[in-house]
């Protein structure tokens, strides 16, 4: 499947959601997924970007250029509107395998989330938490580095690190608050999960060294 065709796969699944949402009071959407109601759009942030969701199209746009979204990310974001049930962060964090069929996916998961990060940083976790803060990262006790983030108004990620030795290599870890299911389908929270790990690998290229 080309780039075209696996965008076009989105298009069912969109349509479905925007026809579910719209049957639904917009105060409630944005109460339940802590999102900013405007009387004809939805304010949400996505790892500290704005994003804006159009009412009653629904249609999820970048909000500095007013561009709508690639279809994988209007799914994401639209699954989360529809989801989200208001749930409070459980504050323990479990990984993509404990997700509900997550262990059917992991080993991809750590295919393009993980192992690419350890890859690339190797034991340089004093490079890697400086590149961590800057991508919006708070530290969090876990690992040799660890960090948490907002990914969305009610959706936590967390990024664990551990340094190799003469046994072990290093690894690297996505983890998800255990309330995040209430909120994303098990695809959409690794959408998130890359997102965190991808970001901090860029700002990781970007100190150096």
């Amino acid at each position: 499947m080309d780039n075209k065709e696996w965008r076009a796969s989105f298009e069912p699944r969109i349509r479905s959601l925007r026809d579910e949402l719209r049957g639904q009071p917009p105060e409630e959407l944005a109460a339940r997924a802590g999102v900013q109601w405007n009387g004809d759009s939805f304010d949400i942030l996505l790892l500290g970007k704005p994003y804006r969701i159009t009412y009653p199209d629904f249609v999820v746009r970048f909000t500095p250029s007013d561009e709508p979204c690639p279809e994988e990310l209007q799914a994401m974001l639209l699954d989360y509107l529809k989801l989200a049930d208001g749930t409070q962060p459980a504050g323990r964090w479990v990984s993509y395998r404990e997700l509900p069929h997550g262990q059917f996916y992991y080993h991809a998961f750590q295919g393009y989330a993980e192992r690419p990060l350890v890859q690339e940083v190797g034991n340089d976790v004093e490079r890697l938490a400086q590149a961590a803060r800057s991508a919006g990262g708070r530290e969090i006790d876990y690992g040799d580095c660890g960090y948490a983030f907002d990914v969305l108004p009610q959706v936590k990620v967390a990024l664990v690190y551990w340094k190799g030795d003469e046994e072990f290599p290093p690894t690297a870890s996505v983890l998800f608050d255990a309330s995040a299911e209430r909120y994303l389908p098990v695809d959409g929270l690794a959408q998130l999960g890359r997102m965190v790990s991808s970001r901090v690998a860029k700002e990781y290229r970007s100190l150096g060294g």
